[in-house]
């Protein structure tokens, strides 16, 4: 009798967790590593060329993708996601360029969204400064001194963790960039930065998650992405 009763505690205390944790934040996955199931193009329509499925991985054919002398563009989530831990993978070609875009909404009929940057900073033919840099928050926020982006052929591992107006982005283990969204820091690089004419830029909290078409081969692999569903850790205290 002693022992039914323990093993019914055991199973009710195993369901409170699992009730508990799930209440808390759940694994989406955004990418089966076999299809583009979840994702269109930007405009919505579904992908047909340029961005293929190749050994579990997301590439980019700039071949294909310019086929007809234009890039066939971005692609983008079907889902929108709120505050999440989002880890992924990606290498470039030597001199390209790429983006992931995340919390990516309309604003007057231009997609636009926070971007992790991908880029080769090393070969880009073009000007870069170190807002515009590999890992920074796009035109926003340089990467810190802790950046170590690994050469081209290899694949680099990023994370993003948004949590309400807390932001950060991580490279190779390393926490590079943090911002607070709404911030007098905040504001005031937004006034000298692109999204300037969007005095509303980065206020929304969802929104859906872009790959962009630069014109550059590009892979990407491995998305692991957990949100959080309820008030639960801040981005500090979730890093692994």
């Amino acid at each position: 009798m002693l022992r039914a009763i323990l093993v019914l505690l055991l199973v009710l205390v195993s369901f409170a967790l699992l009730s508990t944790a799930s209440s808390k934040s759940a694994e989406l996955p955004i990418f089966n590593g076999q299809t583009l199931e979840g994702w269109t193009y930007n405009h919505g329509s579904p992908i047909t060329s340029g961005w293929e499925v190749v050994d579990g991985m997301i590439h980019l054919d700039p071949d294909e993708s310019h086929r007809e002398g234009q890039r066939v563009g971005n692609i983008i989530t079907v889902r929108e996601f709120e505050n999440f831990d989002l880890s992924f993978e990606w290498k470039i070609a030597k001199g390209g360029n790429s983006g992931l875009k995340y919390r990516v909404r309309d604003f007057d009929g231009d997609t636009r969204g926070f971007e992790y940057q991908i880029c080769d900073d090393l070969n880009y033919p073009k000007l870069l400064t170190p807002r515009t840099s590999a890992g920074s928050l796009y035109d926003l926020y340089e990467p810190n001194s802790e950046k170590q982006l690994l050469p081209v052929g290899e694949f680099n591992k990023s994370r993003i963790v948004v949590k309400d107006n807390q932001i950060q982005h991580w490279l190779n283990g390393r926490l590079i960039v943090s911002a607070t969204v709404g911030s007098e820091d905040w504001k005031k690089r937004v006034s000298f930065s692109k999204f300037a004419d969007l005095p509303e830029f980065g206020h929304n909290l969802k929104g859906k998650i872009m790959l962009t078409d630069h014109g550059s081969e590009v892979w990407y692999r491995k998305f692991e992405l957990v949100e959080f569903l309820s008030d639960t850790k801040k981005p500090q205290d979730v890093s692994r």
